[in-house]
């Protein structure tokens, strides 16, 4: 069955700074077919058009204001059974797909998953960076309230949303080529190593995306773990970095209320460059190419150079990654806290990908000296 067209909002470039959001336009976009089928059998309601856009703000003083209050977070891993014997016995089975990173959990309903479960999840994505779950019968609103477990949910104030459903975003690679065409050789912005939300006062824990239509051959997502990153530093290039802070910037820009002509400007906050988890207790590298401005304290030259060591121990020690191939109906959840993920764009002019997303607010970052690496806590040679 050809897939049915749909009638999508699309933003127009701002013409003017007079106005706080921005203008849609409306045009059609053929909607996959088991993407249609799983958002109908929800009660999603598509005759007003798909996805739902937020009045995303224009000036860089309103988008900080946004979520611009520490919050309080306890992390539903702290308080799991270390065993997670509810969680393990309830499965078919437990398969740890690489040694550092990654495990699939066969013969669970996500949406199935008692409160201890669910904690005992959370603790288990903390130890293996990234769970999934093949399978899923899940609803948009059923991912929401997973994630509202896991922390407060983000609304993000740029990304078209399922309608009706705020915090379930949209991944849908045909909807963002109308705004950002995507090639061989210029793929899409996922394209690229990077930690969701590094902005944030309070950045990116949980993150669950469930692809309810993924092309046969193509669009596998890649995650490399900041445990293990950290572990494959010297000793002494550690205490180097251990306690160094950095900026850290959003991936949108907006406008200088008062110099609208200054340019794109970014939100940018400051972290620690290792940090702690806590609910494992273990230091993570905690940096990404495409939002890691600079280290504090440091002259721009001296900063670079940490940064792309950092980055390249990241993204180039192959066996601390995992590179997923998805099947339909798949949920990956993983910590934006402790890794760092890429998209492979390499289904250009092919089968459609659509999926939805529901990311979870975690802790404020911080660094503990006496906290252990994953391979001292687990008792292992770093040699």
């Amino acid at each position: 069955m050809a897939p049915s067209a749909i009638e999508v909002q699309d933003p127009l470039p701002i013409a003017s700074h007079i106005k706080d959001v921005r203008i849609p336009k409306k045009d059609t976009l053929p909607l996959p077919q088991a993407a249609r089928t799983r958002l109908e059998a929800a009660g999603i309601d598509l005759s007003k058009g798909y996805p739902e856009r937020p009045a995303a703000p224009l000036f860089l003083d309103d988008a900080i204001s946004i979520r611009n209050v520490e919050r309080e977070h306890i992390d539903a891993g702290a308080r799991a059974d270390k065993s997670k014997s509810a969680l393990f016995r309830a499965a078919k089975e437990v398969i740890n797909l690489t040694s550092h990173i990654g495990t699939e959990i066969v013969g669970l309903q996500l949406k199935d998953l008692t409160d201890q479960q669910r904690d005992e999840l959370a603790l288990l994505i903390a130890e293996r960076t990234v769970v999934f779950f093949r399978d899923q019968d899940i609803t948009p609103q059923q991912q929401k309230s997973l994630g509202e477990h896991f922390g407060e949910v983000e609304i993000h104030p740029q990304v078209p949303h399922v309608p009706g459903v705020p915090g379930v975003t949209i991944i849908w690679p045909a909807l963002m080529a109308t705004e950002r065409s995507a090639s061989f050789r210029n793929p899409g912005g996922a394209a690229r190593w990077h930690t969701d939300l590094v902005h944030e006062l309070n950045p990116a824990g949980i993150t669950h995306l469930h692809n309810d239509t993924v092309p046969t051959v193509g669009g596998d997502t890649l995650w490399a773990s900041g445990y293990s990153a950290y572990n494959k530093l010297s000793p002494d290039f550690r205490k180097i970095i251990d306690g160094k802070k950095a900026i850290y910037r959003s991936a949108h820009t907006y406008l200088d209320r008062n110099d609208p002509n200054a340019g794109p400007q970014h939100i940018e906050r400051i972290h620690p460059l290792v940090r702690v988890h806590p609910a494992t207790g273990w230091k993570s590298l905690f940096v990404n190419r495409a939002m890691t401005k600079s280290i504090v304290g440091l002259d721009k030259a001296e900063s670079d150079v940490i940064l792309n060591y950092l980055y390249d121990v990241y993204e180039k020690n192959v066996d601390i990654q995992l590179r997923f191939k998805w099947t339909p109906r798949t949920s990956a959840l993983w910590d934006n806290r402790i890794s760092i993920h890429n998209a492979s764009w390499d289904y250009e002019n092919g089968e459609p990908r659509h999926g939805t997303r529901v990311t979870s607010l975690a802790e404020k970052p911080y660094f503990d000296a006496s906290a252990p690496s994953r391979r001292e806590a687990l008792g292992l040679e770093d040699n």
